[in-house]
């Protein structure tokens, strides 16, 4: 990661997301941006989509927020070495003198979409250099003659810079008489000075010949050469030193290590790629980003340098209500209006909790503080989570604040509250393709106090056979999803908006018993009829709390 790059800030709600979870964090993201919903803060969201929430994002044209299940770190949130990819093509010399210019062990090759192709260390330099017998290693390598007029700081004198190497072998002239039985056809000759040497390798039919020590090439030399098609290459160093660099020449595709790379995306999770770098004797890893291209490397000693992933909450202060992950970021603030819960912060943070029936109560009292008016669309997120939250100012856990706020957002999102409430309840009640587990999860919560654990869902109906279809496809539901949330406990609320009243439907060991000693309500095949009861955080939480505490002393 550039060490530049402003880091994003993620403002985020709880699990199972309600409407004011997502439409809070949208705001607040607005406003912190500065009237953009993009920019360094970016609201996200912890689960799907319930379909009240659909609607109102689909009402006022509102993009969903990104999915985000986990803030634990990863590669993205360490400093990556932003070591360029080189091309399969550049020489086993360039590389290794590109190795000690940048002080590395290993390069990464990309073809020219930055795909990545291979990589190849100072280790795989280091062997094929010592493999001294391999003396058609840049015919086997289709190594070009570009690559050996670089490695040997050479001049063309006769041939093609673009042609390639394709058979023969190296060799070293001496004198004719041993270099009539030595040379082939194809084979590359290094020479020296001496005329005799380089007319004899040219009419044993070398494809080139290499003159060392910076000697001149005589005329006759080239005519001969370009007469029997052999290339002429004059380089200054002697034939000693040629002839050790000139193997160099080989292009690291033909060395390079391309099965089996270990290699990490930028979403991997350090704790993953921890323990991988742990198992093998890599120095340098490979990192793809989030579209598979090469983007550099990593070590272990980069893995000390960790960034964690910076967050905002929104409508939830209770760790088994967060994301995964959340004791591994680093927590800025905290806007909220339920119970404190038993989140632990590493430092002092902005925590905002106001006793009011929504969390956008208290981010609409906030533009107001600063003077920003909200604009059309953030005003109607506002307006849909306060009429969710406090079902239309007849919860129990609605204030004044609420109301006062929610008529003010109305005229600014150009709503009619009654009848744009009842669109949007109507929307969240509708059961058209949606199994057991889908309502569940539509809003539901984990809550927890000592050793008492429970979970709670909720859905708010406008008519009878909604509610009852609803209890129909849950109720069965309830033990399975007890058994995958690793709960003790569960409790269902289907709330009649206009009755003002919940059927409380509970799974779980002497689930019945805590009922009624929590309610002082006789349940019946398996439902307890709670009248007045619509609120789970100001209504149904505390007394279960209480029967559950009561039970354990």
């Amino acid at each position: 990661m550039p060490k530049n790059r402003a880091r994003h800030i993620n403002i985020i709600g709880h699990q199972n997301p309600d409407t004011d979870s997502i439409c809070s964090a949208l705001a607040y993201a607005w406003l912190k941006n500065g009237g953009k919903l993009t920019g360094r803060y970016e609201a996200r969201r912890a689960g799907h989509l319930n379909r009240e929430t659909q609607f109102v994002l689909q009402h006022f044209g509102v993009a969903a927020p990104r999915l985000c299940t986990d803030v634990s770190p990863q590669i993205k949130d360490i400093d990556i070495r932003e070591q360029p990819g080189i091309d399969g093509e550049m020489s086993l010399r360039a590389a290794w003198n590109l190795m000690r210019g940048v002080d590395i062990d290993t390069l990464c090759i990309v073809d020219g979409g930055g795909q990545l192709q291979g990589l190849i260390t100072v280790a795989d330099i280091a062997d094929a250099n010592m493999d001294l017998l391999d003396t058609g290693v840049l015919a086997a390598a289709n190594t070009s003659c570009r690559n050996l007029l670089d490695t040997l700081q050479a001049e063309l004198i006769v041939g093609d810079a673009d042609a390639r190497i394709t058979r023969g072998r190296i060799c070293i002239g001496t004198s004719p008489e041993i270099m009539e039985e030595l040379v082939k056809p194809g084979d590359l000759v290094l020479v020296s000075n001496r005329y005799e040497t380089q007319m004899c390798a040219i009419d044993c039919g070398a494809a080139a010949i290499i003159v060392c020590c910076g000697s001149a090439v005589p005329r006759t030399i080239v005519a001969r050469a370009q007469e029997k098609g052999c290339a002429v290459l004059a380089t200054p160093y002697d034939t000693y030193a040629a002839g050790r660099l000139v193997t160099t020449a080989a292009p690291v595709r033909h060395f390079m290590r391309a099965r089996d790379l270990l290699k990490f995306s930028v979403n991997t999770p350090i704790e993953d790629a921890s323990k991988v770098m742990a198992s093998v004797r890599h120095r340098y890893f490979p990192i793809l980003d989030e579209a598979g291209r090469y983007c550099g490397v990593v070590s272990r000693r980069n893995l000390l340098n960790l960034h964690r992933k910076q967050v905002i909450l929104v409508d939830h202060n209770e760790r088994q209500q967060a994301v995964d992950g959340l004791e591994q970021a680093e927590i800025l603030e905290i806007i909220d209006h339920h119970r404190i819960g038993n989140l632990e912060t590493t430092g002092p943070v902005y925590f905002r909790n106001v006793p009011v029936g929504c969390t956008a109560t208290i981010l609409y009292q906030m533009f107001t503080e600063q003077d920003v008016t909200p604009s059309k669309p953030i005003a109607g997120l506002l307006l849909s989570a306060i009429l969710s939250d406090t079902l239309m100012f007849r919860s129990p856990t609605s204030t004044p604040q609420d109301e006062e706020a929610a008529r003010a957002l109305a005229a600014l999102a150009g709503e009619d509250i009654p009848a744009y409430a009842e669109q949007m309840f109507e929307a969240g009640a509708d059961l058209t393709g949606r199994d057991a587990d889908d309502v569940f999860r539509a809003d539901f919560k984990v809550f927890s106090r000592g050793d008492a654990k429970f979970g709670v869902g909720q859905s708010i109906y406008m008519t009878d056979r909604s509610r009852a279809a609803a209890k129909a496809l849950v109720g069965p539901y309830l033990p399975e999803a007890a058994r995958r949330e690793g709960l003790p406990l569960v409790f269902y609320m289907f709330t009649d908006m206009k009755t003002q009243s919940t059927d409380l439907m509970f799974w779980g060991d002497h689930a019945a018993d805590i009922v009624r000693e929590a309610f002082h309500t006789e349940p019946k095949d398996g439902v307890a009829v709670l009248p007045g009861v619509v609120s789970r955080k100001k209504q149904l939480i505390p007394p279960l709390l209480a029967a559950l505490q009561a039970r354990q002393g």
